[in-house]
């Protein structure tokens, strides 16, 4: 019987969100022994590294998905993403602009530069980044909570004020 990469693919899924790693792993493996240039293969390898921790290996398994199909701006905003967590912030910068290149409207992109720009206490350009991801989607929780940091950082209490406002609305308070 032949293996078939779908099914390998569904089993890896199924076998990461269980949290079994290394099984999933060796299912996507696998599924690139028979299809090496299935771009999804290799993106879903990446997030399965990433979710086992191997940041290392998730960026390998990420760059050669963008090898292979460029124009998928989820693969460079996770890119993004993992660069970011192995501190290589030029780099994390640079996927995400090119996420961006393909879908400006990603607020979840415009969020993570916001939150780049901001472990760099470059609070103006993170605010900018904020309220793009907040012009994009006005209830994204995270944006508005990053963006209302980033105005009381920058000693703006009025936008915080805005901001704690708008969170208010969205997420009643807990008991």
């Amino acid at each position: 019987m032949q293996e078939n990469p779908e099914l390998l693919n569904t089993q890896a899924i199924e076998l990461a969100t269980a949290g079994s790693f290394q099984e999933a792993v060796a299912c996507l493996k696998r599924a690139l022994a028979i299809e090496k240039n299935n771009y999804l293969l290799w993106y879903n390898l990446g997030i399965t590294y990433r979710n086992a921790g191997d940041l290392y290996g998730a960026k390998q398994a990420l760059i050669r998905a963008v090898e292979l199909d460029d124009t998928d701006a989820d693969v460079y905003e996770t890119l993004g993403l993992i660069c970011y967590a192995m501190e290589e912030y030029s780099l994390a910068y640079f996927y995400y602009c090119e996420g961006l290149e393909l879908d400006n409207n990603n607020a979840h992109i415009w969020n993570n530069i916001g939150v780049l720009h901001f472990a760099q206490e470059n609070f103006e350009l993170a605010s900018e980044a904020f309220e793009k991801a907040v012009s994009i989607y006005p209830h994204y929780y995270d944006a508005l909570y990053n963006l209302r940091d980033t105005y009381k950082e920058m000693h703006n209490e009025t936008g915080a004020a805005i901001c704690d406002e708008k969170l208010k609305q969205l997420r009643p308070p807990q008991n």
